[in-house]
């Protein structure tokens, strides 16, 4: 039988996995912006643009949030863009996500915003970090 304290000795393995998959999807964006790689909109832009600085930003907090090194830190900010994102982009085409494409930065903002508060969950280098110090 499945007891709830079986389940939640597998929480911080479930959450780590949902921080790496959450980091690729988002490097994604990332990727596309910066190299036009993999292909897809909105294509390669300029660094110095708006959405080029986001590109960066997805860049590094997607690769530090998939590590999970200072992961609250870098999650906060990715929570923090990604609202941006959506009240810049999404909102003033609509109310509701749903019908102005804003589904993806609303559910982006508020997963980072779990691991801002949550922590990585297990399998983080934040974890290394945090026995170190303790030494």
């Amino acid at each position: 039988m499945i007891t709830s304290a079986r389940l939640a000795a597998w929480t911080p393995f479930v959450q780590a996995a949902l921080r790496v998959m959450t980091s690729l999807l988002f490097l994604q964006h990332a990727l596309t912006k910066l190299l036009g790689w993999p292909p897809g909109p909105p294509g390669q832009m300029p660094i110095a643009s708006l959405l080029g600085v986001a590109a960066i930003i997805e860049l590094a907090t997607g690769v530090l949030v998939g590590l999970g090194l200072f992961t609250r830190c870098a999650a906060f900010v990715a929570s923090g863009l990604m609202a941006f994102a959506y009240f810049i982009a999404h909102a003033p085409r609509g109310f509701f996500p749903a019908s102005n494409g804003g589904e993806g930065a609303v559910l982006y903002c508020f997963i980072f915003l779990f691991f801002a508060a949550a922590g990585p969950g297990a399998l983080a280098l934040d974890n290394l970090r945090s026995k170190a110090s303790a030494v």
